[in-house]
């Protein structure tokens, strides 16, 4: 986080050429500044044809004041994959008929089912898992983009999406292709959470 501070005159200066700069509001053709003025915190005093700007530029999105992305750091915590993906469900029957029936995802026997205070069931996705979990969703269900690659998604690799296509138009379930043209179908399940079906080799 780094501060600055701009002295001008509130009216004497013409506008200075911005460029890609962003004038502030509220300095009236006094001063801008290299920040978005979304990032910025101003206070402005007044008095004597004078203003003081006093402004701290914030770091967004991940990234300092200047626009860089931070350096990758030096902990190095042994990341190996993806273990698992929660995914909230009304009813779980429904859920299995949609995962293990429909797109074969077989159920790990082998998790615990009664040690956790609600209903569930952990399908293998290749060597990860998808942990379908009976609660209360707290996301509306409406509203939702149409296009599932605009909205909060899990991908899962497959082989070949011309046949999960015909599997789709058989069962009635409506999809989006991708938008890039790339081999892969967006769909929702049950309860509208939004899956994408990739083609590798």
């Amino acid at each position: 986080m780094a501060g600055l501070q701009i002295r001008c005159l509130s009216s004497a200066l013409a506008p200075p050429h911005s460029g890609s700069r962003r004038v502030v509001p509220g300095l009236a053709n006094a001063v801008a500044v290299p920040f978005p003025v979304s990032d910025l915190s101003a206070k402005i005093r007044k008095g004597r044809g004078r203003c003081v700007l006093k402004a701290t530029a914030k770091a967004s999105a991940g990234r300092d004041v200047n626009g860089s992305l931070p350096a990758a750091g030096d902990h190095d915590i042994g990341v190996v994959s993806i273990h698992h993906v929660g995914i909230l469900c009304q009813h779980l029957e429904t859920s299995l008929e949609f995962y293990h029936k429909l797109l074969g995802l077989k159920i790990n026997e082998a998790r615990p089912h009664d040690k956790l205070p609600y209903k569930g069931a952990w399908l293998w996705v290749g060597s990860e898992m998808i942990h379908l979990m009976q609660l209360p969703n707290p996301d509306p269900l409406t509203g939702r983009p149409p296009h599932g690659g605009r909205d909060r998604h899990a991908c899962i690799a497959i082989r070949d999406v011309s046949k999960l296509k015909d599997i789709f138009d058989k069962a009635g379930i409506q999809y989006t292709l991708s938008r890039s043209g790339r081999p892969a179908i967006f769909a929702r399940d049950p309860d509208g959470n939004a899956l994408e079906f990739t083609q590798v080799d």
